[in-house]
Order: structure tokens, then sequence, then C-alpha cells
């Protein structure tokens, strides 16, 4: 497996999960999906920085975790440590003792006898991955946990509906959530399977429950789950930033193991058996409705043939008042993205475009889009933040603009006029004079043209020509530039300069060039 580099929101779900609690290790390196050694780089590297466990969330700023991720940072070639390395140099003696149903520790052990000193964990993945190590082991009944911690999530795809928008019958996905402990069950209906989609099913989920979660346990959906690694599997950055902000942690199930998840594994089926077959809706928000009725009466009060309880009843008694506090807001969804910046020093982010500083021309960014804020960030670093604007809009910072074109990409008449009045009082009228017209930046050309003349004539000259065009009423930048060119061309011309020591070593007679007669010298 090839080294990934850990990205802000893991680096940033490991110390939430440290940060005011009492866990170990292990249980905050499987709630934020990285090895245990990992967390324990980035924690002793937080302390180091000043992080203290005791207090709260506040600590953790875009800041710090660009310190901390500066600080931890592997050098690693190749993708692997040292220890990998040792393995592939005995790689075939693995291979043969995993052919003989050797333990893993005994191989271990045989390493270091060999002197072949590699961390357990590293041989483990190295095993699974070159060697063939693992196999399928007997089924076994997990126990359900504690009350109102963990909930599991399914989609499931129930059949065709009307959509009146197109008048074409679509399909309909169900998001269905089971409470583990109780049984109790939310359905929540789509169209299509995004991130949004699954995040707006959750916010209906905490409202028809009263409260959130501590651990979901989804399938591996795509808006989920972009890499289903069994050990470490990678969330997208959206689902890590929601998770973050209503304070859930995520168990995803192993892929092709629906015995990860059998809470709610046959709830697809009951769902389109019980709910959805024979009948005939409006639309999707009719459906939806009517089953949000169906969870809390048919499917909420039955008894459960392996609890023997009603499961809305069970839930009310058992699980919620043990679950999170209800959001008492609207999540904003925000947008995740990797822009490359291009010459002109922008980068796009959902259809608008964003300034950045030129030194970072041709990197890329990685970008998280809000309905307020942009925030771009660079190896683990925040280098501009921006107001969000609409497809088609554009955020600029002057600073991040060539010296001295600001003004002209920005078409600020302001600054420019400001700049024309530092060359002199009747410069700064002048172009004020210029600029007063309906499109005012127009005219900046003409500005420009005047603040060149300054240069070449000087701001003392151009002032004075200013305050005599204005005496005369002319506002025309061609005229400045000729009178300056006539008093130019009437200074006296200046003396020869006078040669000191004699006459120069190669100087000649003026009569020495006269041409004689017939042309020829």
């Amino acid at each position: 497996m090839a080294f990934r580099e850990v990205r802000v929101h893991e680096v940033r779900e490991v110390l939430r999960h440290w940060v005011g609690s009492e866990l170990g290790l292990r249980p905050i390196a499987e709630r934020a999906g990285v090895d245990r050694k990992t967390a324990r780089r980035y924690i002793d590297a937080a302390v180091k920085l000043g992080v203290v466990r005791e207090c709260g969330l506040e600590q953790l700023s875009d800041e710090l975790i660009g310190a901390l991720i500066n600080a931890v940072r592997p050098e690693r070639a190749q993708g692997h440590g040292v220890a990998w390395e040792r393995l592939l140099a005995v790689e075939d003696e693995i291979v043969g003792w995993v052919g003989e149903e050797l333990q893993l520790t005994n191989i271990h052990g045989k390493l270091e006898r060999r002197g072949v000193a590699v961390p357990y964990r590293t041989l483990h993945r190295f095993a699974v991955e070159r060697c063939g190590f693992g196999r399928r082991r007997a089924t076994l009944r997990v126990a359900d946990g504690d009350p109102g911690v963990e909930c599991q999530l399914d989609f499931g795809k129930l059949g065709l509906i009307l959509d009146p928008q197109t008048g074409r019958r679509r399909t309909v996905h169900a998001l269905i959530f089971t409470a583990v402990v109780s049984r109790h069950m939310f359905v929540w209906l789509s169209l299509r399977q995004t991130l949004a989609d699954v995040i707006a099913g959750c916010e209906a989920a905490w409202v028809f429950f009263g409260g959130i979660f501590k651990v979901l346990i989804p399938d591996n959906m795509k808006p989920v789950v972009i890499n289903a690694d069994p050990v470490n599997p990678t969330f997208s950055d959206g689902w890590l930033d929601y998770a973050q902000a209503r304070g859930f942690g995520t168990d995803p199930a192993r892929v092709r193991s629906p015995k990860d998840k059998p809470r709610v594994e046959r709830s697809v089926q009951y769902v389109r058996g019980n709910f959805f077959a024979g009948e005939t809706f409006l639309d999707l928000a009719d459906a939806q409705r009517r089953v949000e009725h169906w969870c809390r009466v048919t499917a909420g009060l039955r008894v459960h043939g392996t609890t023997a309880q009603r499961p809305a009843e069970h839930f009310a008694a058992d699980e919620a008042h043990l679950l999170l506090p209800a959001p008492d807001g609207r999540y904003d969804v925000p947008v995740f993205a990797t822009p490359k910046v291009a010459r002109d020093r922008h980068v796009e982010v959902a259809k608008a475009l964003y300034s950045v500083p030129g030194e970072l021309i041709g990197r890329h960014l990685h970008a998280r889009a809000d309905s307020r804020l942009v925030k771009l960030y660079h190896r683990g670093q925040l280098i501009k933040t921006h107001p969000r604007k609409p497809p088609g809009g554009r955020s600029t910072d002057a600073a991040d603009l060539p010296a001295g074109t600001a003004e002209y990409a920005l078409r600020d008449v302001v600054s420019l006029t400001k700049k024309a009045q530092l060359a002199g009082p009747s410069v700064g009228v002048y172009a004020q004079r210029i600029l007063d017209v309906p499109l005012p930046w127009t005219s900046m050309r003409a500005v420009y043209r005047l603040l060149g003349l300054t240069r070449t004539y000087g701001a003392q000259a151009v002032d004075t020509a200013c305050a005599r065009a204005l005496e005369l009423d002319v506002c025309d930048v061609k005229k400045i530039a000729r009178m300056l060119e006539q008093a130019l061309e009437q200074q006296p011309a200046q003396a020869p300069a006078k040669v000191v020591g004699g006459p120069a070593r190669f100087a000649r007679d003026n009569t020495e060039y006269r041409a004689a007669q017939g042309g020829l010298w």
C-alpha cells in the first residue's frame, strides 16, 4: 500500500476525539480512520505545539492544523518506510510461511530471530497485500452494544415514481437508518445517491429520532467512503466535515461484508415489500410524508422478531434520552474541490473565480466552499479566505496581483485617481476630469498615458501643463503630450562639451570630407 498523505480533516478528526475525552489511542485511531501510530504522532506533535487535552475544541484552529501537518509530514520517496523495505528482502520466505498456514505472530518471531525487526502492524499489512495472508472466519453473533450509541445505514432501490417536473418515472432510493438496540427505523427517499442527499437524510433522521447517534455504521456508499480499506478507510472531505459539525463518529462496513451491519441489512426488502410495493404516490414529497408515518406506526409499533418489543416504544424508553442533542440549525453543505492555480492567479471553485498569491501558479489547492466563505489550503496551510460568489462571479484581492496592475484589473478608478494626485494637484484634477464620464473605466488608459508622461518629462512639467490645459478647458492627454514636446523643443540647445587636454587623437579637419569633382574623393 503506497503512503497516503493525511488530510486536514483527518488530522482534525484525530484531535477532536482526543481533546476533552478519555479515549485511548486505539479507539481514537479507529474513529478517525487512521493508523494508531499515525494518531500517536499527531497527538504528540499537538502536545509540543501547546494543545491541552483538558481544554476545548477551540484550540483546533486552521493555523494549528497547518503547523501540525508540517511538523509530522514524513519524507518517503517510495511511499513506505524502512521496515517495509526490510520485508521486501524476505518476501519469498513470508509467502512460504503463509502457505504453510503459520500464524502471523509466529512469522513475526521468526523474522526477529533472523534479525529482521519490524513492527507487527507493518508485517500484517505486508502479508495481507503481498503474501496472500487472511482467510474467512466463522460467523459470530455480535452484541448490540450500549443503547443510543450505534445506528446502521443502508441504501436500497425501491422502484419507480413519477417526477412531476419531467413527467417521467424515476428510480427511488431509500436511505434507511436503524437503531442497533431498539431496531427503530427511519427512511429517507431520494432520486439520487449524492453526498447532499445523504446529508439531507441524516438531518431529517435527527429530527425524527430527536437526537444524534454517537456512531453511524454505513455501507461503503461512494459519497461517504472513497477508499474502502478494511483497516483504514478513507472518508470523503464532505462527510468528515459533516461528521465533525454534528459530533458523531463513522465506522463503515467492509466491502461485501453484510454481517458488519446486520441490523439494517434486511430492512431494504422490508421497506420495499411492506411500504412501497403496490402503492401509488403523487410525487416524492408525498411518498416521504407517508413513509415517515409508516416508520412511526406500522414499522415502529410492530413486535420485532428478535427483540420481542415494539421498536418505537423500546427506543423511547431506552435510547432517546441517551442521544446527542439534535442540531438547532441547518447544516450548510459545503463544496470541496482541488482546483489548479491558473496563470491569471485565480482558481475556479463552483464556477466562480478566486485569487491566490502568484507564487502558487500551476499548483493544486484544496478548497472548501460553503454558502458564506471559500477557504483555500495548500499543503495543509490556510492561504486564502474569500466570500462565496455565485457562478460566474469573481473575488480578487489586489494584493495577489502583480505590482501596478491591480487598478486596471479591478477597474478601480478611485485608486487610479489617488495615484494621479500623488504626481501633482493639477495632474489629479486632470485625471478626475478624464474619468468623469458615464463609463469611467473606458478612460483609464488615458490616465495611464498621463502618468506615463510624468516618468518621461517629470512630474513638475506635467503638472504645469495640466494646469495650463485646465485654464483653457482642454481635456485631452494628446494635447498635454504635445505641449510637453513643444516646451522641450523651445529650450536652448546645450553648448558642446569642452574638450579637455587638446584635440582628440583621431579628430580631422572638416575640409578633408569635401567631395572631389566627379563625385570621387
